[in-house]
């Protein structure tokens, strides 16, 4: 369990319950694989997903707020790639 999952939100928009609702998915789903999840408050409009020290999602980027599922499955991959995640795995892991 040494996988660590950063979510970076801005304050000033008031995403501290987005990334909070988020961190809680993600631990729930993943309680086996994440081994630390951080909420950094920050400015600017941030909002941005980090695993390991990769960044796989930024709200600036992707030009909005990813949907929990796809969260999901970019947090899947980074960390448990083999791991189906149910009926809300549209795609299945990722194949090589």
């Amino acid at each position: 369990m040494s996988n660590k999952v950063d979510i970076h939100y801005c304050t000033g928009c008031r995403w501290l319950l987005r990334a909070a609702w988020m961190a809680q998915e993600l631990l729930t789903t993943f309680e086996q694989e994440i081994g630390e999840l951080t909420l950094h408050p920050g400015t600017g409009g941030i909002f941005e997903v980090w695993v390991n020290g990769k960044r796989i999602w930024s709200r600036k980027e992707q030009q909005g707020f990813p949907e929990i599922t796809q969260l999901k499955q970019l947090v899947r991959d980074e960390v448990a790639p083999d791991r189906p995640l149910g009926h809300t795995d549209r795609t299945g892991p990722p194949q090589s």
